[in-house]
C-alpha cells in the first residue's frame, strides 16, 4: 500500500457516503507511544487545497460546536438513568470481554459501570483500505479492536506519514473525546477486521463524569480518615487517584491471616469484619473488631512487613478501596508513624480478647 493509502484518482465509500481519497485528512491520537509525534501535526495541515466555502462554513459550524463545548460534571445531571444497550449474543459478548480486559481506561471502573459500557458498546465491521477516523474530524466514538490489523498516519509538512501499527489488539480515539479536540491522526484497516465502538455521549458520560465522582466520594472518604489528617489536601487527593474499588459478598475473604501483604484497604460501603486465629487453638477464630465506612484495615503488614495478622470478611455485599503497597509506599510515607503507634492499640485489644498479648512489630 502505498503511503497513507493515498490514491488521488480513485473514489471509496466509507460509512455509506463517498469522498475522494486525494483529499482524506489523516490522523486521531491513538496510543502513547504515538504522541510525539501526532503533536507534530496542526490544523493547518489538515488539507492540501482549502474545500469550498459552503464545505468549510459548515465544516467550522461544527467544530466549534464540539470543540468548544466544556464538560462540567456538577451540571451535568441529565440523562443519568438514560442507558444505551446494544444487545449482543453471547458469542460476541465473550469477545467484547476479551477485547477489554486490557483497556487501561477500563481498569478504573467497577462491575456495574464495565458492565454499563459492554452494554453500550456496537460492533462495527471494517474493510481493507477503510478509513476508520480521519485526522481533523470530530471524535464521535472510541473504539477497541477485536481483530484485525491497522496503520496509523499522521499529516507532516503535507504529507501522510506512517507512525504506527495495530495487530489485532489495542484502542484509539479516547483523546479527542476526552479533550474536545479534532482527531490527531488517521487510522486505516489493512485486513478485514471487527471493531467496538463507544459513542461519545456515553464515553463521556461514564468515563468522565463516573471518574469525576469516583474521585469526589475518595476525597471525602479519606477527608474522615483520621490517619490522613497529617497529610496535606492536595496529597489527600492522590491518594484518592491511586486507590481501586472491589466489591465482596457476604462471607468473603477480602484478606487471609498469615498470607503475604500487597495493599490495604479503606471502607466504602458495608462493614468487614477482623477475625484472628487464637495461637493455643489454630482451628478457633475469634472476633477482633469490625471496621465500617470510612475505617481502614491492612496497613499493619505494610507498616511491619511482616505477613497478615488476622482475617477479613464482608458482612453483606461491602464495596472496600484497595491502595497497592507501592502507591502506600509512596504516598502514605508521612503517615507511618502514626500506622506504627496504632500497633499498641491493636496489641491491648488482643490481650483482651486471647488473654496474651501477641507481638505484632517487628523484633529487629
Amino acid at each position: 500500500m502505498s503511503q497513507g493509502g493515498e490514491d488521488p484518482g480513485h473514489n471509496t465509500a466509507v460509512n455509506g457516503r463517498f469522498r475522494s481519497r486525494g483529499q482524506k485528512r489523516a490522523g486521531v491520537y491513538t496510543s502513547s507511544e504515538q504522541e510525539d509525534q501526532m503533536d507534530l501535526a496542526s490544523d493547518d495541515d489538515i488539507c492540501d487545497e482549502p474545500p469550498p466555502k459552503r464545505i468549510l462554513d459548515s465544516y467550522k459550524r461544527r467544530r466549534q460546536s464540539v470543540c468548544a463545548e466544556r464538560y462540567d460534571p456538577d451540571a451535568d445531571d441529565e440523562d443519568d438513568d438514560k442507558k444505551v444497550v446494544h444487545p449482543k449474543s453471547d458469542l460476541q459478548r465473550n469477545r467484547l470481554a476479551q477485547a477489554v480486559a486490557n483497556i487501561l481506561l477500563f481498569k478504573s471502573l467497577d462491575p456495574e459501570q464495565m458492565q454499563e459500557v459492554l452494554d453500550a458498546m456496537f460492533e462495527r465491521k471494517v474493510i481493507p483500505d477503510e478509513h476508520v477516523i480521519d485526522q481533523g474530524d470530530d471524535g464521535d466514538n472510541f473504539y477497541v479492536i477485536d481483530s484485525g490489523t491497522y496503520n496509523i498516519f499522521v499529516k507532516i509538512d503535507g504529507a501522510d506519514k506512517h507512525v504506527g501499527s495495530y495487530d489485532n489488539t489495542g484502542s484509539f480515539g479516547e483523546l479527542a473525546l476526552m479533550y474536545n479536540t479534532p482527531r490527531a491522526a488517521t487510522i486505516v484497516a489493512t485486513s478485514d477486521g471487527i471493531l467496538w465502538a463507544l459513542d461519545r455521549q456515553t464515553f463521556r458520560r461514564i468515563l468522565l463524569k463516573n471518574a469525576y465522582k469516583k474521585r469526589k466520594m475518595f476525597e471525602n472518604l479519606l477527608d474522615n480518615v483520621p490517619m490522613l489528617k497529617t497529610l496535606e489536601q492536595y496529597e489527600r487527593m492522590k491518594v484518592a487517584d491511586a486507590l481501586m474499588t472491589q466489591i465482596f459478598e457476604d462471607g468473603e475473604v477480602i484478606i487471609r491471616q498469615g498470607d503475604s501483604a500487597d495493599c490495604m484497604y479503606f471502607v466504602e460501603d458495608g462493614v468487614v469484619r477482623i477475625a484472628m486465629k487464637n495461637k493455643d487453638d489454630p482451628d478457633k477464630e475469634l472476633e477482633v473488631t469490625r471496621c465500617k465506612q470510612g475505617d481502614y484495615f491492612g496497613e499493619l503488614a505494610l507498616v511491619t512487613n511482616n505477613p497478615r495478622a488476622a482475617s477479613a470478611y464482608a458482612v453483606g455485599k461491602t464495596k472496600v478501596a484497595r491502595l497497592d503497597v507501592h502507591a502506600f509506599e509512596r504516598l502514605l510515607g508521612p503517615c507511618k508513624e502514626l500506622m506504627k503507634r496504632n500497633i499498641e492499640l491493636y496489641e491491648e485489644q488482643i490481650h483482651e480478647i486471647f488473654g496474651s498479648k501477641l507481638q505484632l512489630q517487628d523484633s529487629q
